[in-house]
C-alpha cells in the first residue's frame, strides 16, 4: 500500500474516532462530589456542624453512593447522641457493614484531610440541595417526557400527574428559617401604632359590613377564612357582596376564583348588586327606562375595579398557587376568594377517600395565606345534617355540619356560615326579631377574638348583602319558595330572590 492509501486511511480513520458527541447524549446529572466531601469531613471535625445541616441535607442529598452511606452513619450518630468524629463513623460503617463498600478506614480519613474547618458547611449544604433538587427535576420531567409520548395516556391525567409531582417536589423542598424574636415585635408594633391611628379599629381588609369589622377587625393577613352553608343560603352573593365592597368602595385589589358559575355569570351577578337591577332582568335583557338609566349611571363604579376573576373549573391547588402568586406579584391583589374548596381538586394525587383529598386541599390552602401573607377567603358546603333537626336551633349550622372533612374547621383561622332562617319559614328569632330579609352571619370558630352572630339585611333580587342600617329593601315577595337568581354551573340553587324588611337586632 503506498504512502498516500496509508496517510488517506489513517486521516479517514481519525475523522470518525474524533466525530463530536451529541451534547443531547453526553449530559452529566448535576453534581457536586467534591463539596461533598468538605460537607462530610467538617461534619466529622466539628460536633456541632451537624445541627446546622440536618434539616437541609438528607443521605439521598449526596450524589454519590458512598457519600450517602457515610452520611447515614453521621446521622444515625447524631440521633443516638454519640460522638461524632473518624473513629465513631468507621466504627458505625463496620457495623452496619458498608464499611468496604465506602472505600475503607482510608477513605473516611482522607475525607477529614481535605477540610479545616466547618465554617462554610451551610452555604456548601445548600449547593448540595440545590443539585439534588436539579436532579429530581430532571428524573422527574423524563418520567412525564415518556408518558407524553405514550398515545394511551390521557393527556389531561398526565397533567395532573405532572402538577401534582411538582407540589409534591415544592413541597418537600421549603425550608423555613427559625426568626430572633425582636423583629417580630417590631412588626406587631408597627401593625398596632397603625391601628391605634385608625379610628375604625381594623387591623385588617374591610369586608364592607359594620358589625362583623367589629367583631373581626377585617380580614387579617395569613389568615385562613371558611364562609359555609346549605345551598340557597346565599355564600356566593355573600362572598360576592365582600369582594364588590372591597374592590369596588374601597379599590384594595382581589382576585375571585369562581369553579362553579362562569365569568359572564358571575359579573351579571355584581351589576345586579351595584345597579339594582333585579338578576332576571339582566338575563332575560328586559330593562325598563328607569333600570337603563341606571345601569348607565353605575356600570361605571364597576369598570376600571381592581377585581380579577377566573372561572377555571376544577382547578387544582398546584394551579392556584401558581396563579395567586403571579396576581399578588403583578396586580398587587390583598385578598383572595374561591367558590368554592369542594369543586378543588389536589393535584391529581390519588386519595384513600374525599376526606383526605379535601384535608389536604383546606391544609394548602392555609400554606398558601401564610406564603403570600394575604387572608384567603374559601366557600365551602355543609351536610345534609342540618335538614333533620327541627326549630331554630336546630336548623343553625355548627362546626360538625362542615362537609367531607374535619380538616377544614382544624385548618380555618375563622368559619362564618350563612344562615337564613327565613328559608326553612322560621321569621322570628327567641327574642321575637322579625328574621324576613335578614341573614344570620354565625362566627362559629374566630381563632383571634371573639365569636357571635351579625345581622344583615338580605337583598336577594339584587343578589346582596348590606348593612341593616344601610338597606333600602323592596317590599317582601310572596314566593317564600326560593330559588337561584342567576343559574350556577352545576345547578346547586346558592340563593334565595328574597327581600325584607330593614330590621336592625343588636348583636
Amino acid at each position: 500500500m503506498s504512502d498516500s492509501n496509508k496517510s488517506a486511511n489513517t486521516g479517514s480513520r481519525r475523522k470518525k474516532t474524533s466525530a463530536p458527541i451529541d451534547p443531547a447524549y453526553g449530559h452529566l446529572q448535576p453534581q457536586a462530589t467534591d463539596i461533598e466531601k468538605v460537607v462530610l469531613g467538617a461534619l466529622m471535625i466539628d460536633k456541632d456542624a451537624f445541627s446546622v445541616v440536618s434539616d437541609i441535607l438528607r443521605p439521598e442529598t449526596f450524589y454519590e453512593p458512598r457519600h450517602q452511606k457515610i452520611y447515614q452513619a453521621i446521622q444515625k450518630l447524631n440521633f443516638d447522641e454519640n460522638p461524632v468524629d473518624i473513629m465513631t463513623v468507621t466504627n458505625e460503617l463496620q457495623r452496619e457493614g458498608t464499611l468496604e463498600d465506602v472505600g475503607g478506614p482510608t477513605y473516611v480519613l482522607d475525607l477529614t484531610a481535605q477540610v479545616a474547618s466547618s465554617a462554610h458547611i451551610e452555604y456548601h449544604a445548600k449547593i448540595l440541595q440545590q443539585k439534588f433538587l436539579a436532579r429530581q427535576l430532571i428524573s422527574f420531567a423524563s418520567v412525564i417526557e415518556t408518558k407524553a409520548f405514550d398515545p394511551t395516556v390521557d393527556t389531561e391525567e398526565l397533567m395532573q400527574e405532572a402538577e401534582s409531582g411538582l407540589f409534591e417536589l415544592s413541597q418537600k423542598n421549603m425550608r423555613q428559617d427559625y426568626t430572633q424574636i425582636d423583629p417580630v415585635i417590631r412588626q406587631a408594633i408597627d401593625i398596632l401604632t397603625k391601628a391605634s391611628a385608625d379610628s375604625s379599629g381594623l387591623t385588617g381588609i374591610t369586608s364592607g359590613f359594620t358589625k362583623l369589622d367589629d367583631i373581626t377587625s377585617g380580614w387579617q393577613k395569613s389568615d385562613l377564612v371558611i364562609i359555609a352553608g346549605r345551598p340557597a343560603m346565599g355564600k356566593t352573593s355573600f362572598a360576592l357582596s365582600i369582594a364588590k365592597n372591597i374592590a369596588v368602595d374601597y379599590k384594595i385589589p382581589v382576585a375571585f376564583f369562581s369553579l362553579e358559575m362562569n365569568n359572564v355569570q358571575l359579573v351579571d351577578r355584581l351589576i345586579s348588586n351595584v345597579c339594582e337591577i333585579e338578576g332576571k332582568k339582566i338575563m332575560n335583557g328586559q330593562l325598563a327606562r328607569d333600570e337603563w338609566e341606571r345601569l348607565d349611571k353605575n356600570l361605571s363604579r364597576l369598570t376600571g375595579a381592581p377585581l380579577f376573576v377566573d372561572d377555571t373549573p376544577g382547578m387544582s391547588i398546584f394551579e392556584l398557587r401558581t396563579k395567586a402568586r403571579r396576581l399578588v406579584r403583578e396586580k398587587g391583589v390583598k385578598v383572595i376568594m374561591i367558590d368554592y374548596l369542594q369543586l378543588m381538586n389536589a393535584n391529581g394525587a390519588r386519595f384513600g377517600n374525599r376526606q383526605e383529598e379535601v384535608s389536604t386541599i383546606s391544609r394548602s390552602l392555609k400554606g398558601l395565606a401564610k406564603e403570600l401573607d394575604i387572608p384567603m377567603i374559601a366557600l365551602s358546603q355543609l351536610n345534609r345534617t342540618v335538614e333533620g333537626r327541627e326549630g331554630l336551633e336546630g336548623k343553625r349550622p355548627q362546626l360538625s355540619d362542615l362537609r367531607e372533612s374535619g380538616a377544614i374547621e382544624q385548618d380555618a383561622d375563622m368559619v362564618l356560615f350563612v344562615h337564613r332562617p327565613e328559608y326553612y319559614h322560621l321569621y322570628e328569632d327567641e327574642k321575637g326579631n322579625d328574621l324576613r330579609g335578614k341573614a344570620q352571619i354565625i362566627i362559629a370558630k374566630h381563632r383571634k377574638g371573639a365569636t357571635g352572630d351579625v345581622l344583615l339585611a338580605f337583598q336577594g333580587q339584587y343578589t346582596r348583602f348590606s348593612n341593616p342600617e344601610d338597606a333600602m329593601l323592596a317590599p317582601l315577595p310572596n314566593d317564600l319558595g326560593g330559588g337561584e337568581i342567576i343559574s350556577s354551573r352545576l345547578g346547586q340553587g346558592d340563593d334565595d330572590p328574597l327581600g325584607g324588611s330593614d330590621i336592625n337586632v343588636p348583636f
